[in-house]
This record gives structure tokens, sequence and C-alpha cells, in this order.
């Protein structure tokens, strides 16, 4: 009988590798390939995540791993070119390869928990590397809308909102990922940027992914990233000289035909050829990322790409989004952010007050009149504690505008007589250059303050012709939104909410402000203004700037801000006006609504129709000599018998 005994050094020495060998490479590209599946419903390419196709991302996923030194990575894109995605592949390949916490903050907590739902969910249940380390639906806390944890516990997903300081406290994090930064905003604590950096700080080799769409500059937070980091842009060579360059959308523009936007192309920097859009799968396999600033590489890594080199849209449709936003500065900021991904330099501050009376002097047109070319008609009102105060502003084709006539009602909106006037201004009409009149089309009234005494007055009229509206100051939300949940104290939810809006009140002022500037009458966005408007009115119209604000935490935060001793209620009733011709849906009109609506309002009436207080005026009969008077009264014909006197001398 032979009893083996272990070779315990042999044991020792086998015990010894095994935790001294390194982990296997935390290869995302590999990863992605393997467990990235795309649905129809996902994406046109649908099927297993192809790097041939979305070549530009690899250098961005090689920043993640933890091969490459830099702690922060950094992207500035346009929008819809995959930025979520390049985010979920950061965070499951973290999850499945390399264990840890992660921590995943979104702008806001409603944000978090409509991605968790709409695209976690779904992620985690078809990607085969994932489906199988996690529980859905797990009773004991490990599984929840804003938590996912692995079933073995040697990681966790955490989801937060910027907005709230308490998901962003108490945490340590090895990695995360801040989503749409450009859209967070100064929460109760301060700055949540600086926040969720602070909770990797205890790890020496943590990674943050800093993912966004820019907004508007100064201010814009992915911006003022990628300028930190290495800056780093994808550079393609020429289908016809080889020559390495950067397509740009200046360069795109400068080439482009406005009568053939199909034809969108390049020019080459070096030769002068064109580079057309059938060369794109050529230039995209030789792409190389060049940095700027290539000393930040080892801390901050930052990239740009935008919608040219993405087979996601084509060159023609970036040429017509473009065409289709020339001109109207609100349109130019949303096609500068979403397609070719910069930050938008926005118009701080007015024409001077001086220059736009000025202007004014020389008008073709009178206050209370009418232009050529005026077919709608909004009014914008805007209460404070002692008066009303309202504009009036003419909408036409090529978003073109021209303020019409402005006042002032004394008291409350809550006193019955201002009521009553407010009414009758309602009723007003306007003469145009027909000879029609045209009535107010709708009304728009800031409801946010008194809002309970706005709405006894508001209810008066239909809905579709006085909306409730109030401004809001972030620079990412619509031009126009219905507020989602109005409710009382019992929470009820208040009558009013179905025709309350929001209104992005600091992308219409930079927009107002940049078309204020524009002298010609035809150029697409002008504004019109009118001969006898007070000076007054034109130092409310300019009384803002955009000024930076240094908070409390020595966080900068750019904010609207007007001289203490000027008033600015014409500034807000203009913006109130504009977001009823939104509403009205004139910023979106066909061609063929825009020949309809001129057809009937600049079609001067036939002499047969006329107008009825024409009518009434000549079919009234004349005073008699003062002398004639008989002592009794004389019964004056009533408005119906006279329009019908009128209609039958007319024809007869």
């Amino acid at each position: 009988m032979q009893i083996h005994l272990a070779n315990a050094e042999r044991a020792a020495a086998g015990a010894m590798a095994d935790v001294l060998e390194p982990p296997p490479p935390v290869d995302y590209l590999a990863w992605a390939e393997q467990n990235i599946v795309f649905s129809e419903r996902e994406s046109q390419f649908s099927g297993p995540y192809n790097r041939s196709l979305f070549g530009y991302f690899d250098e961005v996923l090689r920043a993640l791993s933890p091969d490459d030194p830099c702690r922060i990575v950094s992207l500035m894109k346009s929008a819809q070119l995959g930025g979520t995605v390049l985010a979920n592949i950061f965070v499951g390949g973290s999850l499945a390869m390399d264990p840890g916490d992660v921590l995943y903050v979104h702008p806001t907590a409603d944000n978090a928990a409509r991605w968790s739902k709409m695209k976690l969910a779904p992620f985690l249940r078809s990607t085969v590397g994932l489906a199988s380390l996690f529980d859905a639906k797990s009773r004991d806390g490990s599984d929840s809308v804003l938590y996912k944890e692995r079933r073995d516990g040697r990681g966790a997903l955490q989801i937060s909102g910027a907005n709230s300081p308490a998901s962003l406290s108490q945490v340590t994090m090895r990695r995360q990922v801040q989503d749409d930064l450009a859209k967070w905003e100064v929460n109760s604590a301060g700055d949540p940027e600086s926040q969720s950096d602070s909770r990797s700080r205890a790890h020496e080799f943590a990674k943050i992914f800093k993912v966004s769409t820019p907004l508007v500059m100064p201010g814009c937070r992915i911006t003022r990233n990628f300028e930190a980091g290495s800056q780093e842009f994808p550079y393609v060579p020429c289908p016809h000289c080889g020559e390495m360059q950067v397509l740009e959308w200046d360069n795109m523009l400068a080439a482009l035909d406005e009568e053939k936007p199909q034809k969108a192309h390049f020019t080459c920097t070096a030769c002068g050829c064109s580079i057309e859009e059938h060369h794109r799968p050529q230039m995209l396999s030789r792409l190389e990322w060049r940095a700027r600033n290539p000393a930040a590489k080892r801390g901050h890594r930052s990239f740009w790409i935008w919608s040219a080199y993405s087979p996601l849209q084509s060159w023609e449709r970036i040429a017509r989004e473009w065409l289709k936003a020339k001109g109207d500065p609100a349109s130019e900021q949303t096609f500068v952010n979403d397609t070719v991904g910069l930050a938008y330099r926005g118009q701080a501050e007015a024409v001077p007050w001086e220059a736009l009376r000025d202007r004014a002097a020389e008008s073709p047109y009178a206050r209370g009149e009418l232009p050529g070319g005026a077919l709608f008609v909004t009014m914008g009102v805007d209460c404070q504690i002692d008066r009303v105060e309202w504009q009036v502003v003419a909408w036409g084709r090529e978003r073109r505008r021209w303020i019409v006539d402005a006042g002032v009602v004394p008291n409350h909106i809550s006193d019955a007589g201002c009521q009553e006037k407010l009414d009758a201004q309602l009723q007003q009409t306007y003469p145009n250059s027909a000879r029609r009149r045209i009535g107010i089309d709708m009304l728009a009234i800031d409801g946010n303050a008194w809002t309970e005494d706005v709405w006894s007055w508001a209810k008066r009229h239909p809905a579709s012709r006085v909306i409730m509206v109030r401004g809001r100051g972030e620079e990412h939300v619509p031009l126009i939104e219905r507020v989602k949940r109005e409710t009382d104290r019992y929470g009820r939810r208040l009558k009013y909410s179905k025709r309350f809006y929001n209104f992005a009140a600091s992308v219409l002022k930079m927009a107002l402000y940049r078309n204020l500037g524009k002298l010609d009458p035809l150029e697409r966005g002008h504004v019109g203004l009118p001969r006898g408007l007070e000076d007054e009115f034109y130092r409310q119209l300019t009384a803002e700037r955009r000024v930076p604000k240094r908070k409390r935490d020595g966080f900068i935060k750019y904010e609207w801000e007007k001289d203490p001793t000027q008033a600015n209620e014409q500034l807000d009733c203009h913006l109130q006006a504009e977001t009823a011709a939104n509403r009205l849906g004139v910023r979106d009109l066909a061609d063929a609504h825009w020949d309809r609506i001129e057809a009937e309002r600049e079609t001067p009436p036939s002499p047969e129709q006329g107008d009825l207080e024409d009518l009434l005026a000549r079919a009234a009969p004349a005073p008699a000599p003062a002398e004639r008077v008989p002592p009794a009264p004389v019964r004056k014909p009533n408005a119906l018998s006279a329009g019908l006197n009128a209609l039958a001398q007319l024809n007869g």
C-alpha cells in the first residue's frame, strides 16, 4: 500500500501563482462584440455590435479601460449619435468583467427612473453577459428602479439624479457615468458635478465618463470639460489626396447649394476636391483621433464627434435641417447643439435701446397697424401687483414678426374693472394693409404669480384663445410644454392645468436679442418696430443681460439679470406673445397653410362686401342743423337695420 502525500511546496507555489496572476484584461470592445445585440426597435442597424460602423468609438472605449491611465473621459457629441450605447457598454462591461460599484447620474431623478425602466431594464434582459448576473424583481432590495445589484454581491449599479444631493452622498464609487452633463442644474447643496466627482475620490484608479450634447456658452459643462481635456478630434483622409483633416460644419456650409441640399459635401482643405457622402465609409476606416492638448491625456481625455461621421444620418439631412433652422436663432441653437455637437454662442444682451427707437422712427407702419405680411396676431400679458401690462405682436412667413402695440391696464388682475378692460383689449382688432381688421388669435397671460386670480379671468374665455404660461430659465427645456402636474394641497388636479404651459424664457430671450439686430426686413426672423411707441417701451424690451453669478459654493452659473432701477415687463410680454404664437404652431406652418391665411386676410374686401363698420357709417343719417332739430328725439335705426339698408342701397 502506497500513500501519496501532497507536495506542500508545490501546493503553496500554485496558490501563490493563482493569487499573483493578473486578472484578464478589461476589453470593452471585445465584450461589446460578444454581448451587445441591437433590435430593430433600437437601431436601423439591428444585430450584433458592429465596430466597422461605429469605429470612431473604439478609442473612447479604450480610454475607458483600466489600461489607459486617464481618470476622466469626456465625450462632447451630437444628439442621437450612440452616447447611451457607449455608456451601457462601459457600465455593463464593468459589472461583468471587473465587478465593483458603479454610479450613473442623470440630470434629474425623473430622468434616472425613466432611463432605468426604458433603457437599462431591456439592456440587462437582452445582454448575454448580464442576464444571468442580475435578479429580476428581487424581494431583498437588490433590484429596484434606482439600484441593481449582482446576485453574488460583488458589484452594484446605483442610479441617481443630479438634482438630488442626498443621492450623491455617502457612497464611494470606482466608476461612474455623468450623462447629459450639460443639462445639470445647481441643486440645494451646490454644484452637482463636484458632488458626483467627489464620490470617486477615494479610488486612485477611478474612471469617470462624462457624456453630453452641448448647450450654450458661456457656461456649458460638457464644453468646459472638453476644453480642459486632451481635445481629441476625428481626422480622416481625403479620398483624393490623402490629406488628414477634420470634417467641419463650416466647410460643408461654405459649399452648400441651398437649391440642391441633396448634393451637400465637403471640400478638401489641401487639394480642393469635393468629398462626397459615398466616400464616408472609406474615410472612416482610416479615422485617427488627434489631440490638440496632448499634455492633458494622462489625466483627462476628451473627444468630440458630430453627425457627419455617423452612418445614422445622411449629409443631405444635415443640410435640410440647417435650411429649416437658418435665420431663426432658437432653431439655429438646436441645430448647432444637436446636429453639429457644439455649444451655441448666445446673444448675451440686446441692441442698445436708442438704436431700436431710432429705427422705429423710420418705420413704414404706425403703432396699432398691421403691415403687409402680418397674418397672425397674438398678445402677451404680464401681471404686476398694481397693473397688468400687455403687448400685441403680429407674425408672418419666415418667422418674421412685427410689434403692433403695447399698453397698461391699471389695478390688480383680480379687480373686476381690470378684468373688464382686459376683456375689451382681447376683443380689439387692428387694420392691415388690405383694409381688413384682424383680431387677437391667441393671448398668453403670466400664470406664475396670482395663479388663481389669473385663472378666474382666463376661464371666461375659450382655451383656443387664452392660455396661461410661465417661463423657465433652463436652456434645455422645450420652447413650449404643457405643465404636467398642477395640484392643490389635497392632491386634486387643478382645472387650469389643461391650458397651463411652461416656455423656455432663456432661449427665447437670446433669440429675440439676436433677431433685434437684423436690419433687412426680408431677413428670416426680422423684428418690425412701429412708429409711436415711447422710449420706455424700448428700455424695457432690452432690460436684461446674461451674466455670470458666483454661488456660495464658488460655482459660477449664468443667469439673466436686469438693472434693478429698470422695469422689464414689456420683455416678458413679448416672450408670452411669442409663446402664444408657438402654441398656434406659427413656427412650423406649411406653405399651403400660409397661402390660405394670406388669401383670407390680405385679399381686399370686394365693394359688395365692405367692412361692417364702413357700411354702418355710410348708412347712418347725416345730423340735421341745430335749428331744425325737432323737440322730440328722433329714433335712430339700429345696427342691423342700418346694415341691411346699406346693402339694399349697394344692390339697387
